[in-house]
C-alpha cells in the first residue's frame, strides 16, 4: 500500500512531509516524491527507490514553501522511474493518488483528444489533467474537483494542490482510506492516523465516497453526492509505533474494509493492466511450463487459500497440484520431483510447520516459492521465488485481507501459468486479466452488503452448530467460513463439499441445524441446489449467498439469503468470502467476544 500525507502549516513543509512519509514506508513503496505551493508556483522534487534518495534530491535542491503534498508509490500503471513517481502535475494542478482508476484508458484518449501531452504511464497523471482541464473551462477548484471525481471509476485516496492558491487543498476518497487532520491554524491530510501523529492527535476519517476541502482554519466535508456533512472528530492514540483502528470498532473490521484498497494494490503488482497480462514481481522469472507437477502447503486460512488455487491451476493451466495441510505434509515423506515447483503460503512467513515443509522439500531439489505478506519474513528469505501479497499489516488474528490477496496473488499465477503452458490463449488470458482488475470494485459491492449481513447475527449467535457446503471453488470457502465463524464466536462449525452431505453431515439436520450454503450461479449451481432441497426437506435452516440468477433458479425457500453481484468464475471465491467474513465478525461481536485476539488463539504460529 502506497502512501500519502499533505500538510496546511505554519512553517515550511518539505523536511515534515518526508519525516511524515517515513512513517509510512511500512506500507511499502518503490518511489517517493513531494510538492509544496512555493511563490504561488507548484513545485516538485521525486526520486527512485527510497525516502534517502529523495532526502538528498531535496538536499541538493531544497523545496520552500508551507503548502505541500507527498507521496510514496508502488508501482502499477508503469515501471518505478521518476517521470512514473508522484506527484503528478497539470497545468496549475498537482495530485497524489493511491489505488487504481480502472477507466484511465478511455480518459486518457479523452484529455489527449483535448491536446494534452502526457509524460508518464501511470493511471494518476489523468487525474491531475482532467482538474486541469475543468479549472480552464472556468471552474473553481472546488467544483472541478467535484466535476472529476463522479467520473473516476475504480478504488482511490486523493490529494489536490492548486497553484496560487497556498490556504487550499482537496482530498477524497473511494475505497481507499485518508485521514483529516486538525492542528492550531493548520491542517493535514494522511493515509492513516500514523502519518499524523507528530502533528496533530485530532483526527477525522473520512467515509466511502467523502472528498474534503481543506483550508488553515478547518475543513468542509462532503459525502458522495456533494452534500455537506460533518464527520467525528475523534483524539488518536496512535503513535509511529502503533496500528491505528480509525473509525472501526476492531481492527478486524478496519482490515475488511481495507481490502479494495489491498487487493487493488495485489493485483497492481501482478497484472499488465494495460497489455491484458501477468507478469511476476522483479527477480522471480519462472517458466511454468518447465515443471510437470506443483506442490502447495499451508496451514489454517492459508491453507484454504491454496485449495482454491488447486482449482484453479488444473483448470487454467492443467498443471496437476498436490495440497496438504503442513503439519501432515512434513511427515508422511511425500514423494517430490526434482525441478518441480512448491508453493508455500503464510501471512507472517514464520508458520512453523510450513517453514518445515518448505525445508524438506528444499532437501529433495524442489524450486521453492514463497507467497507471504512479509517479504523479510524467514520463509521468504528462504525461498527461491518470493511472491508478496501487499495486504498490508493485519493486526486482526482471524485473516480476512491477507486471505483475500493469497487469493488474488495465487490467481495472477494460475492464470501465468495457463498462459505459458498453452493451455490458455493471449486473448483469454486478456479476459481473465481483465475480471481480476475489477476486484476492487466488487470488493467495494460486497461491502455494501454489510447491513444485511449484520442483521443475521442474532439469529447466528443463538445457534451451537453450523454446516457450511460448497461446490468448486466454494468447497473452500465453506470450509473458511466454517473456519471463521468458529475462530471469533466459538459457534461449532463445519464446511463441506456439498456432494458430501448425503454420505454423512446429513444426519445432523434438523429445525436447530442452519446450512449456510455458498453458491454462485455457476456449472454446479443445480447441484448445489439439490442438497439444499435435502436440507429443506429435513427442517434444517438455509442461509443462502448467490448472485441474482441464482436466487431465481434456488427453487427452495431460504430462511436467509444475501445476494451478490454477478461474478466471473475466477473472482467469484474472492468476493463471497467477504461477506463470510462480516457474518463472523458480527456474530462475534453480538456474542461479546474477544474479536481481534481471540481466545488460545495467536496470529503468528512460530511453534509445532
Amino acid at each position: 500500500m502506497c502512501g500519502i500525507v499533505g500538510i496546511l502549516g505554519q512553517k515550511p513543509v518539505a523536511p515534515l512531509l518526508v519525516d511524515a512519509l517515513k512513517r509510512l514506508e511500512y506500507r511499502g513503496y518503490d518511489s517517493a516524491g513531494i510538492a509544496t505551493v512555493q511563490d504561488g508556483k507548484l513545485v516538485r522534487r521525486r526520486a527512485k527507490g527510497k525516502l534517502r534518495n529523495l532526502e538528498a534530491v531535496l538536499e541538493d535542491n531544497p523545496l520552500g514553501g508551507m503548502s505541500g503534498i507527498g507521496h510514496t508509490r508502488w508501482a502499477t500503471h508503469g515501471a518505478p522511474t521518476v517521470e512514473n513517481a508522484h506527484p503528478h502535475a497539470s497545468d496549475g494542478v498537482m495530485v497524489v493518488h493511491n489505488g487504481i482508476i480502472e477507466n484511465f484508458l478511455e480518459l486518457r484518449e479523452e484529455v489527449r483528444s483535448a491536446g494534452v501531452k502526457l509524460s508518464t504511464e501511470t493511471d494518476s497523471e489523468v487525474v491531475a489533467h482532467l482538474i486541469s482541464l475543468e479549472v480552464k473551462s472556468g471552474k473553481a477548484p472546488q467544483d472541478a474537483v467535484a466535476a472529476v471525481l463522479g467520473r473516476l471509476k475504480g478504488a482511490f485516496s486523493l490529494a489536490i494542490l492548486f497553484a496560487d492558491q497556498d490556504d487550499l487543498m482537496i482530498g477524497a476518497r473511494r475505497g481507499s482510506p485518508l485521514a483529516v487532520g486538525y492542528g492550531e491554524g493548520e491542517m493535514f491530510l494522511g493515509s492513516d492516523a500514523i502519518a499524523l501523529s507528530p502533528f496533530t492527535d485530532r483526527i477525522s476519517y473520512l467515509e466511502e465516497g467523502d472528498w474534503v476541502v481543506l483550508a488553515r482554519a478547518g475543513a468542509q466535508i462532503f459525502d458522495e453526492n456533494n452534500t455537506a456533512v460533518e464527520r467525528l472528530v475523534q483524539t488518536s492514540s496512535v503513535s509511529s509505533t502503533m496500528m491505528d483502528k480509525g473509525n472501526y470498532r476492531h481492527f478486524m473490521a478496519k482490515e475488511i474494509h481495507e481490502q479494495p484498497e489491498v487487493l487493488g494494490h495485489a493485483i497492481s503488482q501482478y497484472l499488465k493492466f494495460n497489455e491484458g497480462k501477468v507478469a511476476l514481481p522483479e527477480g522471480n522469472d519462472f517458466d511454468f511450463s518447465k515443471i510437470n507437477r506443483l506442490v502447495i502447503s499451508a496451514c489454517g486460512t492459508a491453507y484454504y487459500a491454496g485449495l482454491t488455487a488447486k482449482y484453479w491451476f488444473e483448470k487454467y493451466a492443467r498443471l496437476p497440484v498436490d495440497i496438504d495441510i503442513a503439519s501432515e505434509f512434513r511427515y508422511r515423506e511425500m514423494p517430490l520431483g526434482e525441478g518441480d515447483l512448491a508453493l508455500f503460503i503464510s501471512q507472517s512467513g514464520e508458520t512453523a510447520d510450513t517453514l518445515a515443509s518448505l525445508r524438506y522439500c528444499k532437501e529433495q531439489g524442489m524450486t521453492i516459492g514463497a507467497v507471504v505478506n512479509v517479504p523479510e519474513s524467514t520463509i521468504a528469505r528462504e525461498s527461491d521465488l518470493v511472491f508478496p501479497i501487499f495486504a498490508g499489516p493485519e493486526i486482526g488474528v482471524a485473516s480476512t485481507k491477507a486471505f483475500t490477496c493469497q487469493l488474488a496473488v495465487l490467481a495472477s499465477l494460475a492464470v501465468l501459468a495457463g498462459r505459458q503452458r498453452g493451455n490458455l490463449s493471449e486473448e483469454q488470458e486478456k479476459e481473465l486479466v481483465g475480471a481480476l482488475s475489477e476486484l476492487p470494485a466488487h470488493a467495494m459491492q460486497a461491502l455494501k452488503l454489510e447491513p444485511e449481513i449484520e442483521k443475521l447475527a442474532p439469529w447466528m449467535s443463538k445457534k451451537h452448530h453450523a454446516l457450511f457446503l460448497g461446490r468448486g471453488t466454494s468447497f473452500p470457502l465453506a470450509l473458511e467460513g466454517a473456519l471463521k465463524l468458529k475462530e471469533l464466536s466459538y459457534i461449532h462449525a463445519e464446511g463441506y463439499a456439498a456432494g458430501e452431505l448425503k454420505h454423512g453431515p446429513i444426519a445432523l439436520i434438523d429445525e436447530n441445524m442452519p446450512v449456510l450454503v455458498v453458491a454462485p450461479f455457476d456449472g454446479v449451481y443445480e447441484k448445489t441446489v439439490s442438497n439444499m432441497q435435502e436440507v429443506a426437506a429435513r427442517g434444517g435452516e438455509i442461509a443462502l449467498f448467490t448472485d441474482e440468477k441464482g436466487a431465481e433458479a434456488a427453487g427452495v425457500a431460504a430462511d436467509q439469503m444475501i445476494i451478490l453481484p454477478e461474478l466471473p468464475e475466477i473472482v467469484a471465491p474472492l468476493i463471497y468470502a467477504l461477506p463470510l467474513q462480516m457474518l463472523s465478525y458480527h456474530t462475534a461481536v453480538f456474542m461479546g467476544t474477544d474479536v481481534d485476539q481471540p481466545r488460545n488463539l495467536a496470529k503468528s504460529v512460530t511453534v509445532e
